[in-house]
């Protein structure tokens, strides 16, 4: 029957879906045509258009003039139009980022379409929950990051790290090559993520393709997500219609592609998660005997937190579906980031051969016979981590970070605003419902801070005092006052992980290969993590480069 009335159906669905949308654009216009807001007093580019808003401009892949204009021109509290004359507010200055991400940051949540499309997709993990579950969720997860145990994951590193030396060796060792560097720094993060974070082995990292289907659907979940276009902000809706075995028949029924693209990519990712769970679990059982059998010897995150679970009081344990949700999540959020950056930071060192050079003679000298730098000296190396500091500084890989006012609120300024009207305003009304772009770009690049170069990329900076203005705003980051890792309960969990991984790779990449820019132009692009590809039209992401064994550069 389903079948048969299949065409009355989709018809149904689509009147339907087309009352809604004109009745709810309907509702908006006049809500926002007469209905005065706080707001409006607050300066801001005007709004090309009023069903987009800047949205557009906000979401260009190529869209750093704009933001650059937002920071230079409008200041610390920016007011943005979003889709049907909504307001948004683009905030970087540090009172007001201090109250929204820690003094206040249980009234400013994540929206409520972020959660819910990261629950339906990836699972009841940190990125899905709020409030008191998601506080659960952290105090479980917090502990299994800390230094400590980062010291222990030291030889899974420089394991996976020698694997992708001895890759990319084999690929120039004849002569040197254009090689796609994104491609095997994503490879090389999610075999990481895999190997210290689940005790998994995703890749050998020896043929040019992936072997893995979970490592190819945790590539593919954030291209198949954003190829749904307007359509994937209407997936957190999805989770009030009906039960999820009816929504599920839905789907598969929909004429839609795309739409069925990002579900096998989903239930990939879960039904894999769920047999490496399932696995590790029944080795715990048995005790650590077996879990000294397997990828990692069980010094690896998942396992880690799989026995803190079980010896934590009924009341803080973890259920099954989040512990799998946890293993989605950390595996999607640890690849790409730490990736991109370490792209990232590889053609800045094509680009600057000067710094390239330093970078390496610092490494080569803290291991003259080729020896693994131990962890303490190795995230001592000043200049390493002042390139690394610095990259994460200017191009953060996550542009783009949301929040929510659950109530109305008071938003403190550490300077006063000039208003449309003219008045100074030393704090800003802030109505229920208000999207908050939390202004990691502007508060990094804020030249009141950071100093008249601060859209330079000069990692010698870090090797100096930073600046007063910058040490008296307490900038509320968890990681030398930067914004890239955000601050408060929702600050990114895994930095240090990331830091530790970056750091590797670099020592062990630097100490044997030279970098250079190819014949290809080179553009990143802004998305929900920045990534290059080859000209600012280009449709696939990568990073080509041109690299040489160290010996042959040196002859």
């Amino acid at each position: 029957m389903f079948a048969d009335g299949s065409r009355e159906i989709f018809a149904t669905l689509l009147q339907s879906v087309l009352i809604c949308t004109v009745t709810y654009s309907l509702w908006r216009y006049f809500r926002q045509a007469f209905v005065k807001s706080p707001l409006d007093n607050i300066p801001g580019p005007p709004s090309p258009s009023w069903m987009t808003g800047n949205l557009p401009q906000m979401f260009n892949r190529q869209g750093m003039p704009f933001y650059h204009d937002l920071i230079d021109k409008y200041g610390p509290v920016v007011r943005l139009h979003g889709a049907y004359g909504r307001k948004i507010l683009y905030v970087f200055d540090h009172r007001a980022m201090h109250s929204i991400v820690v003094k206040d940051q249980y009234s400013y949540e994540q929206p409520d379409w972020f959660i819910k499309s990261n629950l339906l997709t990836l699972g009841p993990g940190l990125l899905s929950t709020l409030g008191e579950h998601h506080r659960k969720q952290r105090r479980m997860l917090n502990p299994i990051f800390s230094i400590a145990h980062m010291r222990h994951m030291m030889p899974i590193f420089y394991d996976v790290g020698h694997k992708l030396r001895v890759a990319v060796e084999e690929r120039v060792r004849a002569a040197p090559a254009e090689i796609d560097m994104l491609n095997w720094m994503g490879r090389t993060a999610l075999e990481l993520i895999g190997q210290a974070g689940l005790g998994y082995s995703f890749d050998p990292l020896e043929e040019d393709l992936t072997p893995d289907v979970y490592a190819d659907a945790i590539k593919a979940y954030v291209p198949s997500l954003y190829d749904l276009s307007v359509f994937r902000w209407t997936l957190p809706y999805l989770v009030h219609i009906g039960t999820p075995a009816f929504r599920r028949r839905v789907m598969q029924w929909l004429p839609m592609p795309r739409l069925h693209r990002l579900q096998a990519v989903v239930d990939t990712m879960h039904r894999r998660a769920t047999e490496i769970y399932r696995e590790k679990k029944a080795r715990l059982d048995k005790g650590d005997e077996a879990l000294l059998q397997q990828v990692g010897e069980g010094k690896d995150l998942m396992s880690i937190l799989l026995k803190a679970n079980t010896q934590a009081s009924v009341e803080d344990r973890l259920s099954e579906e989040e512990l799998i949700g946890q293993m989605v999540t950390m595996t999607f959020a640890a690849m790409d980031t730490t990736s991109n950056a370490l792209s990232q930071i590889l053609h800045l060192l094509a680009q600057n051969p000067e710094a390239q050079a330093r970078a390496r003679a610092e490494v080569l000298e803290a291991s003259p016979d080729g020896r693994d730098i131990p962890y303490d000296e190795l995230v001592a190396l000043p200049f390493l981590d002042a390139v690394c500091r610095e990259t994460l500084r200017l191009y953060p890989p996550a542009t783009f970070i949301f929040r929510e006012a659950q109530r109305d609120m008071i938003l403190p300024l550490a300077e006063p605003l000039r208003g449309v009207d003219g008045a100074l305003m030393s704090e800003i009304a802030v109505p229920k419902d208000t999207v908050v772009h939390v202004g990691i770009m502007g508060s990094n690049m804020n030249r009141k801070t950071w100093g008249a170069d601060a859209w330079e990329w000069k990692p010698e900076r870090w090797l100096a005092p930073q600046p007063d203005a910058l040490v008296e705003a307490h900038i509320p980051g968890v990681y030398s006052n930067l914004m890239t890792f955000i601050g408060g309960g929702r600050a990114c969990i895994g930095f240090k992980f990331s830091q530790l991984e970056m750091k590797v790779v670099l020592a062990l990449l630097l100490a044997n290969f030279s970098f250079e820019l190819s014949d290809k132009p080179i553009a990143w692009n802004i998305s929900g993590i920045r990534f290059p590809t080859v000209g600012v039209n280009g449709k696939k992401p990568e990073l080509p480069l041109k690299v040489s064994l160290l010996s042959d550069v040196s002859k």
